[in-house]
């Protein structure tokens, strides 16, 4: 009876929570396909507009593969990321404070986009040493609801979770701010005492490559209060 009773259990628990997680991977890649789009869609009206102003500085999107794709502003690369697993929150995470999640644990459960802020010379000279930013993370669950973590007003604009399900004007919204930011989020010299000290091979190496590690905060750290610092 014993055995019988843990067989049905774990039937029960893999049926509801595979069931729901599958859920929640079509819903996070059906909206990294149309982030996607927006992207493409925002890349050419922004870049009517600019292109009469200085076609230098025009937007360039890139769709690199399924769960990745690029947007070039200016000096700065946006890396677009779908992790493809499927994530819970730890028990002091403010999200079960909400009694939306409260009501359903399984809600809970979600995918993730990721939205990273890199050099664009960094891969174009292949500065692999060079430092990126996670800037905001996109959560999805099985309802299609949403929430946003972020720097700024990535952190604050989209936090209502459970409240409205994502779609493309969501999607732009949240695409226009990571680019707001991240144009706000500039490139500051070295802290003096961080680069007055190198080596021998690091001088080489440099000589021979071209490649100096640069980051937007190198030597600085950056914390969620960091914007102090521009």
């Amino acid at each position: 009876m014993k055995k019988e009773n843990t067989k049905n259990l774990i039937i029960s628990t893999l049926t509801e929570k595979a069931t729901v997680k599958q859920d929640v991977y079509e819903n996070t890649l059906a909206t990294f396909q149309m982030m996607k789009e927006v992207l493409h869609e925002l890349t050419m009206e922004y870049n009517q507009e600019i292109s009469k102003i200085d076609k230098r500085i025009m937007l360039e999107f890139r769709d690199t593969e399924k769960f990745e794709s690029e947007l070039k502003v200016h000096s700065d690369m946006l890396i677009f990321n779908m992790h493809t697993n499927i994530f819970e929150f730890d028990r002091d995470h403010s999200i079960w404070k909400t009694s939306y999640v409260q009501d359903n644990n399984l809600a809970s459960y979600c995918g993730v986009i990721n939205i990273y802020n890199f050099l664009s010379d960094s891969f174009k000279y292949n500065r692999f040493d060079d430092l990126g930013y996670l800037i905001a993370r996109i959560f999805i669950n099985k309802d299609k609801h949403y929430f946003v973590e972020g720097k700024r007003q990535l952190g604050f604009l989209y936090n209502d979770f459970g409240m409205h399900q994502i779609d493309r004007k969501i999607v732009k919204c949240i695409l226009e701010s990571a680019i707001l930011y991240t144009l706000d989020f500039d490139l500051l010299v070295p802290p003096y005492d961080t680069v007055k000290i190198t080596t021998v091979a690091q001088m080489v190496e440099r000589k021979n490559n071209a490649k100096v590690q640069t980051g937007k905060r190198l030597g600085f750290k950056f914390y969620a209060d960091d914007d102090d610092l521009k």
